[in-house]
Parts: C-alpha cells; sequence; structure tokens
C-alpha cells in the first residue's frame, strides 16, 4: 500500500447533515451548508492533485436500537425542545442520508462507514488504515466541529498523529459559538487549526 505522511479525515460529510432537503438532524442554515460543502470540495480537489489520501468516515445505524442504546441520546431522543430530537431516525442503513455529499467524493477515496458514536475510532477500522498508509498526521475536517470533529481530534491526538483542523471546512449544527469553542479547545491543547489555503501550503511543502 502506498505511504503517505499525511491523510484527510472527511468527518459525516453525509447527506444526513448537509443537504437540507433530506436531513435527519437539524442542520447548517442552508448558505453554511453550501460554504463549507464549497470549501471543503476545493480542498480535497487541490489535495487529491498533491497525492494526499482522502478517508470520508460516514455514521451508519442498522436500526434506531443501535443510537438509543446510549443514555444522552436516549433522553434527547424524547425531548421534543431538544437539539438532537429525533436522533433515531437518524443516518439508518439503506437510507439516503447516508450517502456522502457528492462533490466530495472521488473514485480512489477511502471510504469508513461502520462509525457509531462521536469518536471516527471508536468501533472502526480508521486507525488501523491510517497506520497502514503510514500517515503520522491527520487533517479533520467535517460535521459537526463541536462534536465528532473534536472527540476526534482528542482522539487522533492520544494516538499521537499530528492534528491539524481545517477551519473553513468544518461547521456545527449547535451554532457559531460551539464551533469557536470547538476551535478554541482544538488549537489550544491538541494540535493546529488551519485554513485550507493555510495546510495546502503545508501539504505542497513536505513534498
Amino acid at each position: 500500500m502506498k505511504q503517505y505522511d499525511y491523510a484527510i479525515i472527511s468527518v459525516d460529510m453525509h447527506r444526513g447533515h448537509l443537504d437540507p432537503a433530506i436531513a435527519t438532524l437539524p442542520l447548517l442554515p442552508k448558505e453554511r451548508c453550501d460554504r463549507v460543502i464549497a470549501n471543503t470540495a476545493a480542498f480535497f480537489a487541490s489535495a487529491r492533485a498533491l497525492e494526499i489520501p482522502v478517508i470520508s468516515v460516514v455514521t451508519i445505524y442498522r436500526d434506531g436500537d443501535e443510537i438509543l442504546s446510549n443514555p444522552h441520546w436516549r433522553e434527547k431522543n424524547a425531548d421534543p425542545s431538544a437539539t438532537r430530537k429525533n436522533i433515531a431516525k437518524h443516518n439508518l442503513q439503506g437510507e439516503p442520508t447516508t450517502q456522502i455529499i457528492p462533490e466530495l467524493y472521488r473514485e480512489g477515496d477511502y471510504i469508513v462507514n461502520t462509525k457509531k458514536r462521536y469518536s471516527c475510532y471508536y468501533g472502526t477500522d480508521l486507525e488501523f488504515l491510517i497506520r497502514q498508509i503510514g500517515a503520522k498526521n491527520v487533517i479533520l475536517t467535517g460535521i459537526n466541529t463541536s462534536s465528532c470533529v473534536l472527540c476526534t481530534a482528542f482522539e487522533s491526538f492520544n494516538r499521537d498523529f499530528g492534528v491539524y483542523v481545517v477551519e473553513d471546512c468544518c461547521d456545527s449544527m449547535d451554532g457559531p459559538e460551539f464551533h469557536e469553542a470547538a476551535v478554541m479547545f482544538i488549537n489550544r491543547i491538541l494540535g493546529k487549526v488551519v485554513s485550507s489555503a493555510e495546510i495546502l501550503e503545508i501539504l505542497k511543502g513536505s513534498r
């Protein structure tokens, strides 16, 4: 298998979060969906041209019971005022919500589709794949900055990977203040928060 120093991890950039027509959780305002998709598509295209691998990690559940086995989600599912109400219907196997946003996937990208919780590592073979391709640094993009991206940044740090988060290719359905808080945590204690232009310069320099 070809070896790389860097790997891009695309966290839950699926239609269940970013397609207003079928999203199963409260989603970003349409202009923010459009912005993060456009920014990420442009970044991925430039990174692929530099032969940087893209790994799309997607949450898929067999049924709602896999979701509701988490007590917090079970409580929020039943609360009509909760942000994550009706989470038991989110990204069920076979539903179009599990499809990666078409602009963000190209043949040759890797897919990890056994994610069940905020962590991209828990219950998946993501770490195995990263180590197989030899990457020492992970570049995180995706939804939501304040949950899955933040959790994956922590767990990447704990596995001794260099951590980069591309701020203009991330956002949070919980609101701008949650995105900003996650960025603050990551930048202070886990790694580097960068723009897509900045990380591309780093990638070009690494060649």
